[in-house]
């Protein structure tokens, strides 16, 4: 018997293909899993893992195909070759161009002018202070004025105008649409004069426009340049008109006070530094550049701080108007993308503040904190954004995407030895209704209409029972108009829809307002509606009502 080894064959061990396959299709299987149980409740994020999913399990397929597989060696090589010319080709010839709010990506042409920067030559260049030929006058004001973020009282409602109906036999009419500079500020409206925010290079401006002719009338500059891959380019902030001066806050957190007759600076503070966040701390801190709008209430500008240890971390502060000058700061919170905002509740008048992780009354003498509730964020990729709401004399509203959704607070006085002023009870929650991603809500009768997810939603605020969930217009933004929601989807087209809890999604009209992804708020004046995007600007004279 021979008992050399070396003469016996080696048994090879041989691995089913079926487990091949199986591996190849579990990543994708993991995506579709979430998917149907709802694990993230964010669709952004299953479209992520989707696609992650996809890739991953035909990486895996075609690894085994070009090293495991039977397939004749020629054919191997082929595969692979074409494979890797295709991936070439495809970062060789497409520039990725950043993200839809469902987190769908979007390229273009690698030798097409960027989208952000599709401006006219001029508009590319930084502008200076032009002074007007004849100076404005934002002191004048009129109760159709829209002198900020969500409008006058920061509602999202347009009080004293009623919109015609029919848009076939009446359609709003285009007075002007010109390029404009990235940004996904709004527009504030006082007296004929429609101010906003833009980028143009390495420069954030602030821009005052004739509203009727599209004319600019004066613009400030600033330096500075936040881009973020997902969040884009340009300022967020809205502009603040008051007492005929001009607020801004831009992306790096540069905050500006402004002579609304000609743009001249008043004051400015570089809000990071002032309060002691380095730029690398507050480009981790604040991912997707500074959002939030500032608030005049009395003669205080408030405005969020945020930062983390050794940063001085005011969640918000309060300096004079006029001068700039720091009256207060409140307790130390982080800051999200929303914005302060001034309510009445258990009988206080309060700055009510949504933090990343919680929701917060302050009294307005002091910061001082009166209550709080938790509204915790997984990391800074899913932040807070919607605005609070006040639905009664003691209850507010909140709404949140990413999984979090819809809460009903109700605020009492609290008892004796209580650590706050104010006690927090919880009315009702819900994970699934109105997941507002970075938009808000109108209400309406004791119901609630806003983009849920990209679908338009409409919601009993009683008990946060859906009515009807209908028609997908992305992560757009909405604007209560009477009993009508002028809808602005997320690639451009303006709705006319009913708010009304008994027809879902009745679209009354439709035009196609602007090209390009839309994520900014539009601003109505009377009958003049504003609208932008990071490309271009527009403003259509709607149709109204006959008088009743």
């Amino acid at each position: 018997m021979n008992s050399d080894p070396a003469t016996h064959s080696v048994k090879r061990r041989f691995v089913p293909v079926w487990w091949y396959l199986l591996l190849c299709l579990a990543p994708l299987a993991a995506a579709v899993g979430a998917r149907a149980t709802d694990a993230f409740g964010d669709e952004g994020m299953h479209n992520v893992l989707g696609a992650l999913g996809l890739l991953l399990s035909i990486t895996l397929w075609f690894a085994w195909f070009v090293f495991a597989s039977g397939a004749a060696v020629r054919t191997r090589v082929v595969a692979a070759a074409g494979a890797a010319l295709i991936i070439v080709g495809l970062a060789t010839t497409l520039r990725f161009e950043g993200v839809s709010g469902a987190m769908i990506p979007r390229f273009a042409w690698r030798w097409a002018p960027p989208a952000a920067e599709l401006a006219a030559p001029e508009l590319k260049a930084p502008a200076a202070v032009a002074a007007p030929a004849t100076a404005l006058d934002l002191t004048v004001t009129a109760s159709t004025d829209y002198p900020g973020f969500l409008g006058a009282r920061r509602d999202l409602t347009v009080r004293g105008v009623r919109l015609a109906r029919d848009w076939e036999n009446q359609p709003p009419e285009l007075l002007w649409k010109q390029p404009i500079g990235a940004g996904w500020s709004a527009f504030a409206i006082v007296n004929g004069v429609a101010i906003t925010q833009e980028q143009r290079g390495d420069q954030e401006l602030v821009t005052a426009y004739d509203l009727k002719t599209g004319k600019l009338r004066w613009s400030h500059t600033e330096a500075g340049r936040k881009n973020h891959p997902v969040g884009g380019l340009g300022p967020r902030a809205t502009p603040l008109v008051n007492d005929g001066r001009v607020y801004a806050l831009g992306g790096t957190g540069i905050l500006v006070c402004l002579n609304g007759a000609d743009g001249a600076l008043l004051w400015r503070k570089d809000v990071p530094a002032e309060f002691g966040i380095t730029p690398e701390r507050e480009a981790s801190l604040v991912d997707y550049g500074r959002s939030t709008s500032p608030l005049v209430v009395g003669d205080q500008l408030i405005l969020p701080v945020g930062g983390e240890d050794p940063a001085r971390m005011p969640g918000i502060v309060a300096f004079d108007k006029v001068d700039g000058t720091l009256r207060w700061e409140g307790p130390p919170r982080h800051i999200s993308c929303a914005a302060p905002s001034v309510a009445t509740l258990a009988g206080r008048q309060q700055i009510l503040v949504v933090n990343e992780a919680s929701l917060s009354g302050h009294d307005l003498t002091d910061g001082k904190l009166l209550w709080e509730h938790p509204r915790p964020a997984r990391t800074s990729a899913d932040p807070n954004v919607s605005q609070p709401r006040v639905v009664g004399e003691d209850t507010v509203f909140i709404s949140k995407g990413y999984g979090l959704g819809s809460t009903v607070l109700r605020i009492t006085e609290s008892t004796a030895g209580a650590a706050t002023p104010l006690n927090v009870e919880v009315v009702w929650a819900s994970r699934r209704a109105l997941r507002t991603k970075f938009t808000n809500v109108a209400i309406r009768d004791g119901h609630a209409y806003g983009l849920s997810d990209g679908i338009l939603e409409c919601i009993a605020l009683e008990t946060g029972e859906r009515a009807w969930k209908a028609g997908r217009y992305g992560h757009g933004q909405v604007l209560l108009v009477d009993d009508l929601l002028l809808l602005l989807a997320e690639e451009g087209e303006l709705l006319l829809i009913e708010a009304t809890p008994e027809r879902p999604n009745q679209v009354l009209g439709r035009i196609a307002a602007l090209e390009g992804k839309t994520w900014n708020n539009p601003a109505l004046s009377g009958d003049l509606l504003a609208v932008r995007n990071a490309q271009e600007a527009a403003v259509y004279r709607l149709p109204l009502a006959a008088a009743r």
